[in-house]
């Protein structure tokens, strides 16, 4: 399955926009609008695999670090705990990944990869590491490491912003919480 022309034509028409629309608008939209088309490429790639990009997220953290539990995968991926409950469902369905409580701790649940799930892994790294080589086609290299120095710089910015805000007991409502406000 590859991704339809129509995308192809929205991620021109992004592309365009940022061009001659906005040259200097936000940093924060042109970072979204990259996520956006990475994000894309990839879905596209691993549906030949039939492996969803939510699945993909959750599979990434378990080959570094398997046998987390369930909420430390859910805090790592950055999702609600019902989000990964769902997917890990559905990547037990599919054969990925299997669900256990140890003996020492009835309440919390671990979740493993399966040699099924394990095995995806020289599948589909490959596919992420060939989007990324189509997004810095052309990219002179030492702009590459100065743009990923200049994300990871801010990325930390953001961080320590957010512990501040946390910190001034300031931090980000549930959508249940803004919901309840709005009624």
């Amino acid at each position: 399955m590859s991704s339809s022309p129509a995308s192809g034509r929205a991620t021109q028409a992004i592309a365009r926009h940022w061009r001659e629309a906005v040259p200097n608008d936000r940093l924060a939209h042109l970072v979204r609008d990259a996520g956006r088309g990475l994000t894309r490429a990839l879905q596209s790639r691993l549906a030949e695999h039939d492996v969803s990009f939510g699945h993909w997220v959750f599979l990434r953290i378990l080959w570094e670090s398997e046998g987390i539990t369930q909420r430390d995968l859910s805090e790592r991926a950055g999702l609600m705990e019902p989000t990964t409950y769902s997917a890990l469902l559905a990547m037990e369905r599919l054969g990925y990944v299997e669900r256990r409580r140890q003996p020492d701790s009835r309440k919390k649940v671990y979740v493993f990869l399966t040699p099924k799930g394990r095995a995806l892994r020289e599948k589909l790294v490959p596919l992420a590491e060939e989007v990324n080589a189509v997004a810095v086609r052309g990219v002179d290299p030492r702009a590459v490491a100065a743009a990923r120095a200049s994300l990871l710089t801010m990325i930390d910015n953001l961080a320590a912003d957010e512990l501040a805000q946390e910190a001034g007991d300031r931090r980000v409502p549930s959508t249940r919480e803004l919901s309840r406000k709005l009624a």
